[in-house]
């Protein structure tokens, strides 16, 4: 075997070693380290009964024997060496098997000890890849094509360019792909790389890719996430039921019935002597809008999914004269937009009309109402449960979990860094689990929910529809949303970019707005933690976002101002809102905006309530809401305020201070009927406590001096 020494002195250009020669000029596939009957994925779980390729096959190394992921197509579970020059064939299936396998034998025996895990199949892939553009540029840049000839200046150059286009994280690939040329030169046949690039700096250093709290992915713009989302679950809990009609009624037609047919003028005079009965007629998409939709004719009749008006040779008459009768029916009025079913549901639409959200979903359109449907329980499912596109797409039949600690869940396999694949439970809410069982309904998978979109019809296998790219379903969605929103009633979504791994950071982050939500997002996004917190990872997924900052702090205003209406309609209602200065204070508030509501509408009795409100938005109320008190402190006027008495009032802190509040005595307090409910039950807690035989008077004393607070609170309200 060729010694790193042999290629360790540059320039080596002029002067390659005669081993080199040979190895050039030898035949295809001979390795000075690896058998070439030996298997490729050793010493982990695979699949009983499928082959593992051998070492020396050299076109290509499919993976089946590792189980697949359910987002990863077939061909992206397939190692290709037939696309790489000659002179790399070998390198490159040597470089794979090492990767595959870092304690073989043989490596460790040719003195290379790679400290990492095995390479899982999908990341030999990028790998591969990553070596062919190694490949071409150093083509381009007049190169040989062995590594050996390559100097630490060639690499910086091909980094430093790459740099340029690519993002940090691949640049960080391709110093990590390019580095395994110099650690595996020991077990690669001919060498490798004679020296590090760049000795002492990690991959991340030299990408310029520091490691950060921050999760590099966006989160989705709420101006694209309110409108996705509302879509998604339209499409759920209003169209789904018509969709899926649609598809059994289409299952029912599409078989053809065995035996000789009845001549089809007979049959279709026949078929038309009922009253009932329409021609059906395209309203766009497969035909011209007002055409005869012959296809789905046919299906009516019941001879099966077959265009039977089409057919040519000896039975041309017969066909020519079925149709001349159909266009005599269709001349008589007897035509309708065709549609499997009848009697869709009736939306509001943009103009103000309101009708069917579909014209008719015939044969053509149940295709692309399937795959929105299954698109938009994908796109639920995603966001609403925060689970990964390879967890998302691993659920199987019969994963709604009724209970898990408590609530309802989902099963899935949980794969990134847990070589065990173990299956994990993820909390939803009934939403979620009614998108699941829609999608179930939907997929004509054998076992995965989001697999096929389960289309009548078709003839391509199952297996082929179970590795679409759920980037493009998002993206097809949202095409189809913009392009029928005239007729849904739907809101248009913005075009903008939406993957699936932005609807977990998206959703993160608002939870995160939560109290105690870093461990509840930890636990939920399944991220590993040494103790019972959430980790930075968490921390991350979680970080606040500019675009949605406005956003929520407008939703925390108007969630304060509908409770703050809803006082004030109770105050003309003659209810009693509270106790207290505060309560009396705010009353005179809620008086002064309904008699300057009466000026300003001038009406007999009432003024008119849009007017009201709006005052009393303008009128720009303070009042903070609590669980024991309300507090109607107003920060430029705090005087009275008995938690700022005697306080040391933080820099920059406006407001009253929460943990020094004294609801019995304080100016500003509101006790509502509710709040006093809960100081009562406390005062009742109390004396049940002081009746306690044996009391320590040190704790007798403590609770009296918290029953008498109590007891101000109470006497403060009822007076």
């Amino acid at each position: 075997m060729t010694s790193p020494a042999d290629f360790a002195h540059e320039p080596v250009r002029d002067s390659a070693p005669s081993r080199l020669h040979e190895y050039l000029t030898a035949p295809l596939g001979l390795s000075d380290v690896f058998a070439q009957d030996e298997p490729v994925l050793q010493g982990r779980p695979l699949l009983p009964g499928i082959e593992i390729p051998p070492f020396g096959r050299t076109d290509r190394w499919p993976f089946e024997a590792q189980r697949r992921p359910a987002n990863v197509a077939p061909s992206g579970w397939i190692a290709v060496f037939d696309s790489f020059p000659r002179q790399w064939n070998l390198r490159a299936r040597e470089i794979s098997m090492s990767v595959l396998n870092p304690q073989h034998p043989a490596l460790l025996k040719a003195g290379v000890c790679l400290d990492r895990d095995p390479y899982q199949p999908g990341t030999v892939m990028g790998m591969l890849s990553e070596l062919r553009v190694l490949i071409e540029w150093v083509r381009e840049a007049g190169l040989s094509l062995h590594p050996a000839h390559w100097t630490s200046s060639d690499m910086h150059r091909f980094i430093a360019e790459k740099s340029e286009i690519r993002s940090t994280a691949t640049v960080r690939n391709y110093v990590g792909s390019v580095r395994l040329l110099h650690e595996l030169t020991p077990a690669l046949t001919g060498g490798g790389l004679a020296a590090d690039p760049w000795p002492g700096r990690s991959a991340r250093a030299v990408a310029k890719d520091p490691r950060t709290d921050e999760v590099s992915t966006p989160n989705i713009r709420p101006e694209v996430w309110f409108p996705l989302i509302k879509a998604a679950w339209t499409y759920i809990d209003t169209f789904s039921a018509d969709i899926i009609t649609a598809r059994d009624t289409h299952l029912r037609l599409a078989p053809r019935p065995v035996g000789p047919l009845e001549p089809l003028p007979e049959h279709v005079s026949r078929w038309l002597a009922r009253a009932d009965r329409t021609v059906p007629l395209h309203h766009g998409g497969s035909g011209q809008a007002g055409e005869p939709n012959w296809s789905l004719l046919a299906e009516l009749m019941g001879r099966g999914s077959g265009n039977m008006f089409s057919s040519k040779g000896h039975a041309g008459n017969r066909v020519s004269r079925a149709r001349e009768i159909v266009l005599q029916a269709l001349a008589a009025g007897r035509g309708r937009p065709g549609s499997l079913i009848e009697h869709l549901t009736e939306v509001d639409r943009p103009d103000g009309s309101r009708g069917p959200w579909h014209p008719g979903i015939d044969p053509w359109a149940l295709g692309h109402e399937c795959r929105a449907l299954r698109a938009a329980c994908y796109i639920f499912v995603a966001a609403m449960s925060m689970m990964r596109d390879s967890e998302i797409r691993e659920v199987v039949r019969g994963s709604v979990v009724a209970e898990f600690y408590g609530a309802p869940a989902v099963v899935s396999r949980k794969r990134k860094q847990d070589p065990g694949r173990p299956m994990e439970h993820w909390w939803i809410i009934e939403p979620v689990a009614r998108a699941i069982l829609v999608a179930e309904e939907l997929s004509a998978h054998p076992e995965l929910v989001f697999a096929d979109p389960g289309l009548p019809g078709s003839t391509t296998r199952i297996n082929s529809y179970e590795h679409s790219v759920s980037r493009k379903l998002i993206e097809k969605f949202i095409e189809h949303v913009n392009e029928t929103a005239d007729r849904t009633g739907l809101e248009k979504i913005p075009a903008d970019k939406v993957a699936p791994h932005m609807f977990r950071k998206t959703m993160s982050m608002l939870v995160a707005t939560e109290p105690g939500a870093e461990i509840a997002l930890g636990l939920q996004l399944k991220h590993a933690a040494t103790r019972a917190l959430a980790n930075r990872s968490t921390q991350g997924y979680g970080a606040s976002d500019a675009n949605w900052s406005r956003l929520l702090d407008t939703a925390i205003e108007d969630a304060r101002f509908m409770r703050l209406r809803d006082l004030y309609d109770q105050h003309h209602a003659g209810a009693v809102i509270g106790y207290g200065p505060g309560a009396d204070k705010l009353t005179n508030t809620f008086n002064s905006v309904k008699k300057a509501a009466l000026e300003a509408t001038r009406t007999a009795k009432t003024g008119d309530k849009r007017t009201e409100y709006d005052l009393l938005h303008k009128t720009r109320v303070t009042l903070r809401f609590g669980k024991l008190n309300h507090c109607t402190l107003d920060h430029n006027h705090p005087d009275g305020a008995k938690c700022l008495e005697e306080a040391i009032v933080p820099a920059g802190h406006t407001g009253p201070l929460i943990d020094r509040c004294q609801p019995g005595r304080c100016p500003n307090s509101v006790i509502t009927p509710d709040h006093l409910q809960i100081w009562k039950s406390e005062e009742h807690s109390l004396l049940t406590l002081l009746e306690t035989p044996k009391i320590a008077p040190c704790r007798r004393d403590q609770l009296n001096r918290q029953l008498d607070d109590v007891r101000s609170v109470i006497r403060r309200a009822e007076k």
